[in-house]
């Protein structure tokens, strides 16, 4: 898998929009994206892909994944879910609201 660095993503306005109107108190998914904001970039990890192949699923946003799992004890499946579903998960991640995620065997370590 190669990398394809998603360089100084912002949260998509429509995101942010709809994840602050829905949480107003916030969540910890929002807490850590605005407190975690370029904690890491896609960049940190580029010396571990190769050049060539299928491009690979943001490191970034798998490290995003990875800190809200833990945080709230979710299991790869119950993780790679809330991407799919949960706004304050996209908004954590800089996500479309259309964007349906990734599948829980591909994308967290057990």
């Amino acid at each position: 898998m190669s990398l394809r660095p998603r360089s100084g993503e912002h949260v998509p306005p429509l995101t942010a929009q709809v994840a602050r109107a829905s949480n107003p108190g916030g969540t910890t998914a929002i807490w850590v994206r605005d407190r975690l904001d370029g904690l890491w970039c896609d960049e940190d990890f580029a010396d571990w892909y190769p050049r060539d192949g299928r491009p690979g699923l943001s490191p970034a946003q798998l490290a995003t994944v990875c800190v809200l799992q833990f945080l709230l004890g979710l299991s790869d499946r119950q993780a790679a879910e809330a991407v799919r579903c949960r706004i304050d998960f996209k908004y954590a991640m800089a996500m479309e609201l259309d964007d349906s995620g990734f599948h829980h065997s591909e994308a967290l370590p057990t």
